[in-house]
């Protein structure tokens, strides 16, 4: 995996992530201030062991020894949906040349 594809998949991971802890305060309420998440696809089991990876060097170089590290184990993502509300089409008109 290309470093532009983890950079990629891991952006859409944290975006996600951000919905659903804005979606789900209870779930957001769990996770110690100033921690640091680290997300594990089921589904990606090689993102999984790189983010599980650069977690750890981070810990290492990490300018606050203690600081929490959570990780948040999901299955997969779930297919993206449309959030459009009742779209329609429509063609333009034709302009009619009078030449």
């Amino acid at each position: 995996m290309t470093p532009e594809e983890i950079m990629e998949k891991n952006l859409t991971l944290s975006f996600e992530f951000s919905l659903y802890v804005t979606q789900h305060p209870e779930f957001a309420r769990q996770i110690p201030a100033g921690s640091r998440v680290v997300l594990l696809p089921g589904d990606d089991p090689e993102l999984a062991r790189i983010n599980r990876e650069t977690a750890e060097q981070a810990r290492q170089r990490d300018d606050e020894p203690n600081r929490p590290v959570v990780y948040v184990e999901f299955e997969r993502l779930r297919p993206a949906r449309s959030r459009l509300a009742h779209p329609r089409l429509r063609r333009p008109r034709r302009v009619v040349s009078h030449a």
